[in-house]
């Protein structure tokens, strides 16, 4: 139902572009965020962004990621620039909304995808 891409290997300072994109069966999408979870750790709030365009991030990537959306496409991106080891985790999409066949706005999660940052 969502579907991410754009994770890999890059080096400190580097930069990678998360996209995800929901399925046609996930409509009238309210909020989409950006999380991840390093090994060991909890999944954590990376990024998260309103239908209005309104964001919030964590402390941690504030001032180096960006989160937009594209409504027409439902689709959401996150910009990762000046990548640090830190940030190396699976990261994962999520959106709330509604979904064909399913009563009332519930969380969606993509599948994954793995950002590694070599030191």
């Amino acid at each position: 139902q969502l579907v991410e891409s754009g994770g890999g290997l890059v080096q400190a300072g580097g930069s990678l572009r998360l996209s995800c994109a929901a399925s046609a069966v996930i409509f009238s999408i309210n909020a989409m965020g950006w999380y991840r979870q390093a090994p060991g750790k909890q999944r954590e709030l990376v990024a998260r962004i309103t239908r209005g365009g309104t964001t919030n991030y964590a402390d941690s990537v504030k001032g180096r990621f960006t989160i937009s959306r594209d409504n027409a496409k439902n689709t959401v991106y996150l910009q990762m620039n000046s990548l640090k080891p830190e940030d190396t985790a699976v990261y994962f999409c999520n959106c709330n909304a509604l979904r064909i066949g399913v009563p009332g706005a519930n969380d969606y999660w993509g599948q994954g995808t793995q950002v590694t940052v070599s030191s």
